[in-house]
C-alpha cells in the first residue's frame, strides 16, 4: 500500500520527538483535538484513541513489544493529525479533516499486525492496571514525570 502523500516528511519529526522526550506534549494535544472533533472522525475516533494508549503504554514502560519504525510511525501519523497544514488544511470546512482521516486509516491498515499484538497485550492486563497505564494525567509536565521508563 503507497504512502500517502506528504505523510514522509512526518517521519524524521517523529523521530526527533521520540528521541527529544516530547512524547507527553504530543499526547496532549492529539487528545485535545480527537475531543474537539465530535463525530467528524467516526470510527476513527476510537482508532485514534488505541494509537494514544499504545504511546502511553509505551512511555509508561508498560509495552515495548513494538518496532522502532511501527513506533517511528504512529507518531508520525499523529503529528500529521495534529498538522494544520497538511493535503488539506484543516481550516477548510468539511474537506479539512478528509487527508487525516486518510493517513490514520491507512496507518491502521499498514500496521494492523502490530495493532494487534497490542490489543492482544491490553487483553491480558487486569483492567485496573490498563486504567493506570492509559489514563492522561492532568498536565503533559506530570506525564513527564512519569517516563519513560526502559524495560
Amino acid at each position: 500500500m503507497k504512502t500517502p502523500w506528504n505523510f514522509a516528511r512526518f517521519l524524521p519529526l517523529a523521530g526527533r520527538l521520540l528521541a527529544r522526550g516530547r512524547l507527553p506534549t504530543l499526547l496532549f494535544a492529539v487528545a485535545s483535538k480527537g475531543a474537539s472533533q465530535g463525530n467528524r472522525l467516526g470510527k476513527l475516533k476510537d482508532d485514534l484513541r488505541l494509537l494514544q494508549a499504545l504511546c502511553l503504554a509505551y512511555w509508561r514502560g508498560e509495552y515495548r513489544a513494538i518496532s522502532p519504525t511501527a513506533l517511528i510511525s504512529v507518531v508520525a501519523g499523529l503529528m500529521y493529525f495534529l498538522s494544520p497544514i497538511d493535503a488539506i488544511p484543516d481550516f477548510i470546512p468539511v474537506f479539512g479533516m478528509l487527508d487525516d482521516i486518510a493517513v490514520l486509516a491507512w496507518l491502521m491498515k499498514v500496521l494492523d499486525d502490530e495493532l494487534n499484538a497490542f490489543r492482544a497485550w491490553r487483553k491480558r492486563q487486569l483492567p485496573e492496571k490498563l486504567a493506570v497505564v492509559e489514563r492522561l494525567p492532568d498536565t503533559p509536565e506530570q506525564l513527564q514525570l512519569q517516563g519513560p521508563k526502559k524495560n
